[in-house]
């Protein structure tokens, strides 16, 4: 895993702008903190930063290849989990490796195939190539969107990075913010492109994007395809059992040790039984890690979201599969630490997180890192196997908007209630979303063979696959990267997630309940009271204090009256929270308030200008 960034400028000499190009290549210094790189040339520029995971010692970059019409260059982030295949493949047809790397064998792969080696790619990355013999840059990224890309165009080309950050620290870069940035931003759409700064654009799951002199065009080598079922329910459940189970063996592979994040519900336990046994079968014994906080179990109560505490059923996994388990304990008090705060705003370049979530998150990943260096997770299960509550709820699911917007729960709440009214009426949120509503639910393609409720339901499921998991995968991404730990995702394999995608809803639910196909696949490595447990949230504290402590820094925002901040927020609304009694502070004001302070220290991190109109 690793962090890119790149510039090109076909009306400049970038060998004059080396400063520059290290600067944007040095903001990615959390995503590879083994090694870095430069390679310039007079219209182009590339920057690596390394986290070595395979071929510690030859997978260095950037990567180049000399061929007798010119250079190929590559930098590349993530992983290829079918590299070993596609190495023997390319072999057979002459190509000659000086490596072991998956770096190796995409570049070649690229040498072989041109932008048609995204086709071939099984894992999840984003690269860029820069093809001398044609002077074209192409970036590719992987059909999920599990690795981020971003680029800028400029009026001589274009700037691109991992994440925004390596595109702002270039001069060329505005870092304005307009309307239609901020709209998106509190809609939660996840409109597909969407970058919060004005001319930045995000590359597209499952698309490529060539740069020549001639302008920037893209196009779509992957999507989700409406096909009729024809397996039956015992041949869909063994399907989804092989694939899970090569899967898993994929995503094992590493020259460093790896481990399984553990929650104690069905989607990583499943994956954590998965690897036990595929490593128990090398002699090996699987590492996992899960997150609590100081007196939780003792003092959990159940709410919309959390049924039962995490440890039980964690302690249940363990005991099954024999791994050595590390409970990573935090303090609630250290989750309101400011510098934390920033720590995580920084990682994710985004003014509104997930509160404490997000910088929990960053804490277990420190604290993995120590004794790991990828981590396998189950992440994105819940979309692909319909897991939300929302998807078993009619009203959320006949709704006419996004189901998770249209969820009620103890977490709902508008998103841009903590902007003042003036900017709640230029955003006009309710129509916006509606607007992408209708545009991402007509895009939708079905099978001849769908039902009307399979229609419906292939909707549902399409948005999450194309929209929401985006949102959730960056995030895992960027907080993971942000210490130099790589998190892999299973759920997210594209063989997976096309053959569960085409499965009818009665197959998807034919236990009568949510995540059926899967719940049944892994039976054999899953203890049975985690098969039937209620699907629960990511865990937050409950500690009270927290909520004081919010409450106290939020008073601080008010008492800064000359910050850019209140140019955004309804001082009004957060006078009033302020005021609540911290016991009876509902989940989401409290969100409410970490949005708030997550606005005030994005704006002294990034120095945005507005531009709303």
């Amino acid at each position: 895993m690793c962090g890119i960034a790149g510039w090109v400028g076909y009306d400049s000499d970038l060998t004059r702008q080396s400063e520059t190009v290290h600067a944007m290549t040095r903001t990615m210094a959390c995503r590879g903190p083994d090694d870095s790189g430069t390679w310039i040339r007079p219209h182009v520029a590339l920057g690596h930063r390394r986290l070595s995971i395979i071929d510690l010692a030859g997978g260095r970059q950037p990567m180049e290849v000399r061929t007798p019409a010119g250079a190929v260059a590559m930098v590349y982030s993530g992983e290829t989990y079918n590299f070993t295949e596609l190495r023997a493949e390319l072999e057979g047809r002459g190509h000659r490796f000086r490596t072991v790397s998956d770096t190796e064998v995409v570049l070649r792969g690229y040498l072989e195939w041109g932008d048609g080696v995204a086709d071939h790619l099984n894992g999840m990355f984003a690269f860029a190539v820069w093809d001398e013999r044609t002077d074209r840059l192409v970036l590719i990224r992987d059909r999920l969107g599990i690795k981020p890309l971003y680029y800028y165009p400029t009026g001589d080309g274009v700037l691109f990075g991992s994440e925004p950050k390596a595109i702002l620290a270039n001069p060329a870069a505005g870092r304005v913010v307009d309307t239609a940035g901020l709209r998106e931003l509190v809609g939660f759409t996840m409109t597909p492109g969407w970058a919060l700064w004005r001319g930045m654009a995000e590359v597209e799951p499952g698309t490529i994007v060539t740069v020549g002199a001639g302008g920037i065009r893209t196009r779509r080598y992957w999507t989700l395809e409406a096909k009729a079922h024809h397996d039956d329910l015992e041949t869909t459940v063994g399907t989804v059992r092989e694939l899970m189970t090569d899967i898993v063996r994929r995503q094992l592979v590493a020259d460093v040790p790896r481990c399984v994040l553990l929650s104690g519900g069905l989607d990583s336990s499943a994956v954590t039984g998965l690897a036990a046994a595929h490593l128990a079968e090398q002699g090996e014994r699987l590492r996992t890690f899960s997150v609590d906080f100081v007196g939780r179990e003792e003092t959990f109560r159940a709410d919309e979201v959390r049924d039962t505490p995490d440890t039980p059923f964690i302690r249940e996994v363990v005991d099954l599969v024999g791994s050595a388990h590390k409970f990573v304990t935090l303090n609630p008090d250290e989750l309101t630490d400011p510098e934390l705060r920033r720590a995580v705003i920084t990682a994710r370049d985004l003014p509104i997180g997930f509160g404490e979530m997000d910088t929990s998150l960053y804490q277990l990943f420190q604290a993995i890192r120590g004794e790991s260096t990828v981590a396998l997770s189950g992440e994105s299960a819940d979309e692909v196997f319909a897991g939300y509550r929302w998807f078993h709820d009619p009203a959320a699911v006949d709704a006419g908007t996004f189901p998770w917007l249209a969820y009620q729960s103890a977490m709902s709440g508008d998103r841009s209630a903590v902007l003042n009214p003036a900017v709640r009426r230029l955003l006009d949120v309710d129509s916006y979303v509606a607007d992408q509503y209708a545009t991402a639910a007509a895009a939708v393609s079905h099978a001849d063979t769908d039902s009307d409720v399979d229609r419906r339901m292939r909707t549902v499921s399409n948005l999450h696959l194309t929209r929401f998991v985006r949102m959730l995968l960056d995030r895992k991404d960027r907080v993971s990267m942000a210490v130099g730990l790589e998190v892999r995702v299973p759920f997210c394999d594209h063989r997976l997630v096309e053959y569960v995608y085409n499965t009818p809803w009665s197959m998807k639910t034919f236990d009568g309940r949510e995540k059926s196909l899967l719940r049944a696949a892994t039976a054999h490595v899953v203890p049975e009271s985690v098969r039937y447990r209620l699907k629960a949230s990511y865990p937050s504290t409950q500690d009270s204090n927290y909520n004081a402590v919010l409450q106290q820094q939020a008073k601080e925002v008010l008492a800064d009256r000359d910050h850019p901040v209140h140019d955004l927020i309804d001082q009004d609304w957060l006078t009033g929270v302020v005021a609540l009694d911290p016991a009876t502070v509902p989940s989401n004001v409290r969100r409410g308030i970490d949005r708030v302070l997550d606005l005030y220290h994005w704006f002294d991190l990034y120095h945005p200008e507005f531009r709303l109109d």
